[in-house]
């Protein structure tokens, strides 16, 4: 992938952050699943198919019922959100400016203030036009850059790529938008290029070294190549999914978490918020032209019937066992397939596979539910080397999953409640919960599984629109881990990974420590059923709106909206040099403060802050790697606001011999720490060893523990707590 797209990877970052929780309204309500996706803008341009005027005028109407009638800070449709509309949906369209130039936004300009009238009479007549210019501009771009990767590019002429569309105005016309397109296209090629001449430089290089005139021609075909597979799949796509993203701007100027789901894009966040699916359980892939079977899912179906591996070939799919024709899937979207092949539980599917060695066979599968172990909450036991007596429990939770359906097959507050009973056999003194890149997820099951380390009290409070605040709090005076506890957290744990981290501050049961702040959602998101809009059943299925209905605040009132959960020993961090989260979103919600609600508990008090911070201050400002993390955090903060990049050869040269020279300062400075030991739990590692697949994934998980320095700074915090908390007893 390009350099810069690495580069500015904090720029592209995407989050989806919602919440789920029964509801006599809608389905679900949740605080939030971050997934940070890597996506192109621009990937969003899609061919026009016939519309349903019908259908569309149903789907704008229930969109603004469900946004006036539900979200917790409802606009005026008025020429202001108009205006709003209109330049969030031409910024998600065209980000880069590389589609649209300053003619059609000139014919674009008049419906500016006129999206609030069109929307409330169900006309679409800027939305039609648009889909025609960007459909042309389609076109007319694939030709551009198949004319100029097709001869040699001229890398003598002085000239800069600004890769950041918000620095650049339109294209006045197709002259200038081509030459923008000529530049993009030569950056592609000279960054491909001078990578595979570094790589011949190196004094380990074994082959026949090639001329730059070679180099340049052949990844000119793989820029050609690149290129034309993203426009295929773009050719795939048709005008109700760019319907989406124009209904979803409507949303968003309401706040970034309120979104439009059509009905595959809600079962695809059902499983995402499950852990689970009903299918084969088999992970696929594109591949060219061909399906390919990149992964079996330990406790599917296709792993216990056997016969289905990886590598294999899909090249037909058949439902049933039964049925004659078969349907050939060969140039297929990977989406496409993997909705014929999933089912409900108890269904066939038959599967024409190909195998590595050209053998062909069929294969019928019965479907069943498929739970997605590797999301799934897990534990290790984290000592040293000079104190293995000494043990620290680790539970890593990547998200707050639970399953809402009647059969309610999986939750992360009943597994997490797990892994500490496990723990504690092991007699474990301490117990790190590690929610770094946790974006939250289940309200019901944060509120649950933060009761599991508090006797009882309130855990959060949820303010709906015009109604008092909600108190959620923990009825259960169990107490599951009544000991010295630690929560990680980062720039990316956000909603209800904020409510526990926060909850648990507060009480001052726990110790917080990571990054500068956490993500900062504090607002809690509903799916409403379009349909109850609609009242008709011939335009069904609509799909969803996911509405922000609340936002939540913490117990000593203060919210988690824009601000986040600062954490209480805060540890040196890629991404502390660079703002992020919510406060970088268009829309975002403000931030304020309630009154606090009262709370105590007698569990375990975290004493000695000051000194726990001290210490670890100490031993951080003296560490070398640490020291490194914080200078990368100031490189990448520079590599974010340099957006100009050189296309003439020497000059690009000179620029990229500087950039890597800095990066290769930060190569490799994660490595084995010495003296931490990370280890599986006994009865976890028996059940692993009947899969090797299971193996490696948990022996390359427990390597890349060996090397995170935060969690052994974390877990020498810890032992610090133990010993702090030793001497008070004896006193």
């Amino acid at each position: 992938m390009l350099k810069y797209y690495k580069s500015q990877l904090a720029t592209l970052d995407k989050f989806l952050l919602d919440m789920n929780m029964r509801s006599s309204l809608m389905l679900f309500s949740f605080v939030g699943i971050i997934g940070a996706a890597f996506w192109l803008r621009e990937a969003n341009v899609f061919r026009s198919n016939d519309p349903n005027p019908q259908k569309d005028a149903m789907l704008m109407q229930a969109v603004l019922t469900g946004l006036t009638r539900y979200h917790f800070q409802p606009k005026q449709v008025n020429d202001d959100f108009s205006k709003s509309v209109y330049n969030l949906y031409l910024k998600d369209v065209d980000a880069n400016k590389r589609f649209l130039t300053q003619s059609d936004i000139d014919q674009l300009k008049p419906f500016e203030l006129m999206l609030d009238d069109q929307a409330k009479s169900s006309s679409f007549e800027f939305f039609d036009m648009s889909v025609k210019m960007l459909d042309a501009s389609l076109v007319k771009s694939q030709t551009w850059y198949r004319e100029i990767l097709a001869k040699p590019l001229d890398f003598n002429k002085a000239g800069q790529l600004e890769v950041e569309g918000k620095k650049l105005s339109w294209a006045k016309n197709d002259t200038e938008l081509r030459q923008r397109w000529e530049s993009w296209m030569k950056y592609e090629v000279l960054s491909r290029v001078t990578d595979e001449q570094a790589k011949q430089d190196k004094a380990d290089f074994k082959g026949d070294k090639k001329s730059f005139e070679t180099l340049e021609e052949e990844q000119r075909k793989k820029v050609l190549d690149t290129y034309d597979k993203w426009y295929k799949r773009l050719q795939k796509l048709d005008r109700d999914r760019r319907l989406e993203q124009y209904l979803t701007s409507f949303t968003n100027v309401f706040d970034p978490h309120s979104g439009y789901f059509s009905p595959k894009d809600k079962e695809s966040f059902d499983i995402q918020m499950s852990g689970k699916l009903e299918g084969i359980g088999a992970r696929l892939m594109t591949e060219g032209e061909k399906t390919i079977v990149s992964e079996i899912v330990v406790g599917g179906p296709a792993w216990k019937q056997g016969g289905l591996e990886a590598k294999d070939v899909i090249l037909k799919v058949a439902q049933g066992d039964k049925e004659v024709e078969p349907t050939d899937i060969m140039g297929w979207d990977i989406d496409d397939v993997v909705s014929k092949v999933r089912g409900s539980k108890g269904t066939k599917v038959t599967l024409t596979i190909q195998k590595p060695d050209g053998t062909e066979r069929m294969l019928t599968i019965v479907r069943d539910v498929v739970i997605m172990e590797e999301g799934l909450a897990k534990s290790l036991i984290l000592n040293t080397t000079e104190s293995a007596q000494d043990k620290i429990g680790l539970i890593y939770l990547s998200k707050f999953y639970a399953d809402f359906t009647a059969q309610g097959s999986t939750s992360c507050a009943a597994d997490v409640a797990k892994e500490v009973e496990k723990l504690k056999k092991e007699n474990v003194k301490g117990i790190i919960l590690d929610l770094r890149g946790n974006g939250g997820g289940s309200l019901r099951d944060v509120v649950t599984m933060s009761g599991l380390f508090i006797e009882q009290g309130p855990i959060v409070q949820v303010k709906s629109r015009d109604r008092k605040p909600e108190i959620l709090a923990d009825n259960d005076s169990r107490v599951q881990w009544g000991g010295p506890m630690i929560v990680m957290v980062n720039s990316y744990s956000a909603s209800a990974s904020e409510i526990l981290a926060a909850a648990l501050q507060d009480y001052k049961r726990a110790v917080i420590v990571g990054s500068n702040a956490t993500y900062g959602k504090g607002t809690v998101q509903r799916f409403v059923d379009l349909d109850n809009f609609s009242g008709s059943a011939e335009v069904s299925p609509l799909g969803d709106m996911k509405l922000t209905i609340q936002k939540f605040y913490r117990v000593s009132g203060k919210t988690t909206q824009l601000d986040g959960v600062v954490p209480d020993i805060i540890l040196p961090d890629f991404y502390n040099e660079i703002e992020r989260g919510e406060r970088e979103n268009d829309y975002p919600l403000e931030s304020n403060t309630i009154d606090a609600v009262p709370y105590s508990q007698q569990t375990y008090q975290v004493n000695d802050l000051d000194k726990l911070k001290s210490a670890s201050n100490t031993r951080v400002n003296v560490d070398p790697t640490f020291k490194k993390i914080t200078d990368n955090s100031l490189r990448l903060r520079k590599q974010r606001e340099n957006t100009l990049y050189p296309l003439q050869l020497e000059e690009y040269r000179k620029w990229n011999k500087s950039q890597d020279e800095e990066a290769e300062q930060f190569e490799n400075m994660f490595k084995p720490i010495d003296g931490f030991v990370v280890s599986n739990i006994a009865d976890d590692l028996a059940v692993m060893q009947a899969d090797t697949a299971r193996l490696a994934r948990n022996t390359d998980w427990i390597k890349d523990r060996k090397k995170d320095i935060q969690l052994f700074e974390t877990m020498r915090i810890m032992q610090d707590m133990i010993r702090l908390d030793g001497v008070a007893l004896k006193k």
